[in-house]
């Protein structure tokens, strides 16, 4: 069996996670990334997606995440994230009006950077949606 580690996913409205854990799964901007107990440090900017979690039974859980950031420490990982559900609680209406924010944002960008942004995180919505549908 793996060995275990502790792991944190805190978004504003909950902790939702605080336990021990065998490995997780990070959507971050610089592509996923897997998290074993004694991962070297590092910190990374989360995208949304959808987080794995293994449990110590051997159990997959997935949570969808918005924003925030990976803590990878000595003593483990923490998430904070902007958002985190678990994926069985996600409303596809939800997301759909996410989406449709977006697309708002990019049509009313000011400017190139502004534009930008709202293009990938429309670009990134719609990766979850297919996610979710893959799931």
């Amino acid at each position: 069996m793996a060995e275990l580690f502790q792991f944190e996913l805190v978004s504003p409205e909950r902790q939702l996670i605080s336990e021990q854990v065998a490995e997780v799964v990070v959507p971050s901007a610089e592509g996923e990334f897997g998290v074993l107990k004694d991962h070297a440090p590092f910190m990374a900017t989360i995208k949304p997606g959808i987080l794995k979690v293994l449990s110590e039974g051997g159990d997959w859980a997935e949570y969808y995440v918005r924003g925030g950031f990976a803590d990878v420490a000595s003593g483990g990982l923490t998430v904070l994230a902007e958002q985190a559900v678990p994926v069985g609680e996600i409303s596809t209406e939800d997301l759909e009006q996410q989406i449709k924010d977006a697309e708002e944002d990019v049509a009313d960008a000011k400017d190139d950077e502004t534009k930008q942004k709202a293009e990938a995180t429309l670009s990134q919505l719609r990766d979850v949606v297919e996610a979710l549908k893959a799931a």
